[in-house]
């Protein structure tokens, strides 16, 4: 695709928080190195037991990652991203789990509203007529039920609540007072993006979802959990919202 000269210029940071990912870290890694844009890897280990972080290691060592970092105790795929943020230094970040299910070719398309100054994040749906590997039914109603219940609150009209591909200014990202450190990520950064007024765009996105046996972590708990974690984020405001609060347009 044709990306005008602001989009090409950008750096983005790729944050790709791993857990026991050793069989497909490497591949999730060159697939975003191949992208046409400027990137900078970030990799979060959170205490991985498969040998991923020697994986890991060899990769830094070969060029592909820009920094690892390394949990010594396993604390959530929030935590992992929270740690990835503070270390990136790129115009925009965006997350990129490990685990294949999302195609880092979408990127360039995802990052031209910010490039372009029209948007200060960027959600990529899986519900928006991209191609997509059919799975789970109550998966699907349970991120449509969650993405609703989430719009009430926040006023927004998203489609894909729960997307893994959210691209956010990296100058209000590191603003923003996130403090989930599992899957609640997710629902908390929804909401404080609202909360601060960001122009949000949602663009669609292909999706090869894993299957419990290859794999895939999330559960109906992480569901249950979700729940709570909607009107935790939404209902309580932190008190400094004024110091990361974009002026009203």
């Amino acid at each position: 695709m044709s990306l005008d000269r602001a989009t090409r210029n950008l750096l983005l940071s790729v944050v790709v928080p791993a857990f026991n990912e050793a069989g497909t870290v490497e591949m999730a890694l060159r697939r975003v190195r191949a992208v046409p844009l400027r990137v900078e890897i970030i990799v979060v280990n959170d205490a991985s037991t498969d040998g991923t972080r020697e994986v890991l290691e060899k990769l830094s060592q070969d060029g592909l990652i820009d920094r690892v970092i390394h949990h010594d105790i396993n604390r959530g795929k929030g935590a992992a991203v929270r740690s990835g943020i503070a270390a990136a230094t790129g115009d925009a970040v965006v997350v990129q789990d490990a685990d294949l299910e999302y195609d880092p070719a979408d990127l360039p398309a995802l990052v031209g509203p910010i490039g372009a100054g029209n948007a200060d994040a960027v959600y990529g749906s899986r519900f928006q007529g991209g191609p997509h590997r059919v799975l789970y039914f109550w998966h699907y109603v349970g991120n449509r039920l969650l993405t609703l219940l989430s719009n009430m609150f926040t006023n927004l009209n998203l489609t894909d609540l729960e997307t893994c591909y959210k691209l956010v200014r990296r100058d209000l990202l590191q603003r923003l007072p996130l403090s989930s450190n599992r899957f609640g990520f997710e629902v908390e950064i929804t909401a404080r993006l609202a909360q601060a007024r960001a122009r949000i765009w949602e663009m669609p996105i292909s999706y090869s979802g894993r299957t419990y046996a290859e794999g895939k972590k999330i559960t109906w708990r992480d569901g249950f959990a979700a729940l709570f974690h909607i009107l935790r984020y939404n209902l309580l405001v932190p008190r400094n919202a004024r110091d990361w609060r974009l002026p009203e347009k």
